[in-house]
């Protein structure tokens, strides 16, 4: 005790310069002690784990000016998440870097997978709808190569057209669903009204819902379809005929206690709050959003993520920006853990029960085996504040109460192949 008590008076009595070369050289030795301990190879002998990004345009569609998506969303979260691998590679001779490839709506992905194979790219973090990314998929089963989705949010890519080398960071449809149907059967808001868009996406996103008023023991008293007939919202003349269409849209119903909006072509819901025929909370895609993150969510340590991302990259995280950064974290976590750079090796890890990934959601998210999804919270965000963070409080389950959102294990159609 008196020996360890007289180094900060050793230090005190040194000249300030001398105090900062016998810290650095403390931190050198600490270093080196914790690359040996752990058996890492020595930092000049880096072993270089490289990880694509593949991706087809962002949608630049969207009903407010300040919705529209920076040009580098997603990829900003795959470049922090691969300063963040590379900050715990230092320690452990691993030196990460990140490939873009982008290619043109509609494009076959497969020659995209093969030049990102060619690069050396073992795993590549995918941002594509759900049929370019099956293309991608089969394209690269054949090199070995491993995808993690961060955007597709379609069930069958889980479910009936699930494939084994396909990771799945980004949530269902049916995971958001039900997690905002938890929170609304807690406040007791039982009686819905759905309002669906005629897009491919909303209907897919509408059936989630419902699936998740019976699962949950919601009541939905009425449906309505907004018919996207195109046209100019953002006129001199346009608030006013939205308004109208607004109410019209939503008057002649049977009383209820919420409306739920289905709009993933983000075209009408944004306009529904403040604009009801009754007055009522509206939620779903917009109102009461449930998402994977959002700029104002701080709990858990996520504001040390939002400033440093902020800093980096002058504006706010995304939900996207977030899946990438999950996605290639996921890669950096095993390597650290796996103390490896194979890519089998790493992939198998990553399926076994000993991985977890830390992303700020006050608890490790791990793997469902049976369909490569990563379990998650999901938030429940007002457009300024996260409201609440589901699985609510009641909602259990055996395994993990995290499965308490999406399809289980019983319900699954899913064979790896």
């Amino acid at each position: 005790m008196g020996r360890h008590a007289a180094w900060p008076r050793l230090l005190r009595s040194l000249p300030r310069k001398h105090t900062f070369l016998v810290v650095k050289l403390c931190l050198a030795v600490a270093t080196c002690l914790v690359a040996n301990w752990i058996g890492a190879p020595a930092a000049a002998e880096s072993q270089p784990i490289k990880i694509g990004y593949l991706h087809g345009p962002l949608s630049k569609e969207k009903i407010s000016l300040i919705d529209i998506p920076a040009p580098n969303e997603g990829l900003a979260g795959a470049q922090l998440a691969i300063d963040d691998n590379n900050t715990t590679g230092s320690f452990l001779g691993q030196r990460f870097e990140l490939i873009e490839s982008k290619i043109a709506e509609g494009d076959d992905p497969a020659s995209a997978v093969k030049a990102l194979a060619d690069q050396g790219a073992a795993f590549i973090a995918v941002n594509l709808p759900a049929t370019q990314l099956l293309q991608a998929a089969d394209a690269g089963k054949a090199s070995g190569e491993i995808l993690i989705n961060a955007g597709a949010p379609d069930e069958r890519l889980r479910e009936q057209d699930c494939r084994a080398n396909v990771i799945h960071v980004a949530p269902t449809r049916f995971m958001l669903a039900d997690a905002l149907a938890q929170y609304l059967i807690v406040r007791k808001w039982r009686n819905w009204f759905l309002v669906s868009g005629s897009h491919d996406g909303d209907k897919a996103f509408a059936d989630a819902l419902r699936h998740a008023a019976k699962r949950f023991g919601a009541k939905i008293v009425a449906e309505k379809e907004f018919k996207d007939t195109g046209g100019a919202r953002r006129t001199d003349s346009g608030l006013a005929e939205v308004q109208r269409q607004m109410i019209d849209l939503t008057q002649g119903v049977p009383d209820y206690d919420i409306l739920v909006a289905a709009d993933e072509s983000e075209v009408f819901a944004g306009y529904l709050p403040y604009r009801t025929w009754t007055p009522r909370p509206v939620a779903g895609s917009a109102g009461l959003v449930p998402t994977t993150w959002d700029a104002a969510f701080d709990q858990w340590g996520a504001l040390q993520l939002q400033n440093r991302f902020k800093k980096k990259y002058q504006r706010f995280m995304t939900p996207l920006d977030m899946q990438l950064w999950t996605a290639v974290r996921i890669v950096g976590e095993a390597a650290a853990h796996a103390n490896t750079a194979d890519a089998a090796q790493l992939f198998a890890y990553i399926k076994s029960p000993e991985f977890s990934v830390a992303a700020f959601k006050g608890q490790k998210l791990t793997l469902r085996d049976w369909n490569l999804q990563l379990r998650q919270p999901i938030l429940l965000f007002d457009g300024r504040n996260t409201v609440s963070i589901s699985p609510q409080e009641g909602f259990l389950h055996q395994t993990s109460e995290l499965d308490t959102l999406g399809l289980d294990r019983p319900e699954t159609k899913c064979k790896l192949r």
